[in-house]
């Protein structure tokens, strides 16, 4: 762990605290990048390195004052913050029991690798993720993602599904990691609030999403696609949609675990829409009760 002692906390820290509440850690003011406290946060623009680094220690990168307060509220455990020097008395209680670290913005420039314009990052400790039996047990929506390696889409797909009514999701292994900081980000910190799992073997396990009651929607034009919106109301009572990757989409292994292949109509000779947004459109209409016309 890292050291935990440091200079006098920022003025009025400790005078929010309420009865019983703990003291949170002293603030630490780190004017050097090569300073090891902040290893956590080094070059959090590399994509690779990042990659090797999160997932094999366990911890995860959250950025700007709501997404690490949902990041809390959600159980997740801090294991330090690092803040603009100039919003510490704004942002420094959200750290209570971790280490809180400011500094310059050249130094947090210099240690992320980008401009820090939200103010506030935080490091967390993951939590082990469900196994995919459970999490079918416990949700009564679920969208299944196939080939997305976009962290970018993978943020926005579970912002939809969290507003949607959508209560889990289940990954194939070749998906980007949800708790990547863009994908944090972009999904607002909803990625916190969907149960997700992985699935492996893929496709060959995706028997038991149909095994435990969920009707499965291939998002495909091929073989027969019915409208989405025809899907009748039996088969939105507990359904499950699958996307496959932007191009390819979903591969033949996984069209054949399918009930159905389903499609949006499009006009104007437009083939498909960006998988976020087909996850938007596939989600609020099979949260429907009924099919439409």
């Amino acid at each position: 762990m890292t050291p935990r002692s440091g200079p006098a906390a920022a003025p009025g820290r400790f005078a929010r605290l309420r009865h019983n509440q703990r003291v949170p850690e002293p603030v630490t003011r780190i004017d050097d990048p090569d300073d090891e406290r902040l290893g956590d946060y080094r070059a959090l623009t590399d994509l690779a390195l990042r990659t090797r680094f999160e997932q094999p220690h366990g911890l995860f990168i959250a950025e700007g004052h709501q997404v690490i307060a949902r990041a809390l509220r959600a159980g997740y455990r801090m294991r330090s913050m690092l803040i603009d020097a100039k919003r510490a008395d704004q942002l420094a209680g959200l750290a209570e029991d971790a280490p809180c670290y400011t500094a310059g913005p050249d130094v947090l420039e210099s240690v992320t690798g980008f401009h820090v314009h939200r103010g506030a990052l935080a490091s967390f400790h993951r939590k082990e993720l469900p196994e995919p039996a459970a999490l079918l047990a416990a949700v009564g929506r679920l969208v299944v993602l196939e080939g997305i390696n976009n962290h970018t889409n993978i943020g926005a797909i579970f912002r939809v599904a969290a507003g949607l009514g959508f209560d889990g999701v289940l990954l194939a292994p070749d998906c980007a990691d949800p708790l990547y900081r863009r994908s944090v980000r972009v999904s607002m910190g909803e990625v916190f609030a969907v149960p997700y799992a992985y699935l492996d073997p893929w496709p060959g396990g995706l028997y038991q999403v149909r095994e435990a009651g969920f009707t499965l929607h291939g998002l495909s034009p091929s073989r027969g696609a019915v409208d989405i919106g025809a899907v009748g109301a039996a088969e939105r009572e507990r359904p499950a949609l699958m996307f496959g990757a932007e191009g390819p989409g979903l591969t033949e292994a996984a069209l054949d675990a399918c009930d159905r292949t389903v499609v949006i109509p499009m006009h104007a000779g437009v083939d498909s829409l960006n998988v976020a947004a087909a996850t938007a459109v596939a989600c609020w209409e099979l949260s429907q009760p009924r099919p439409r016309g």
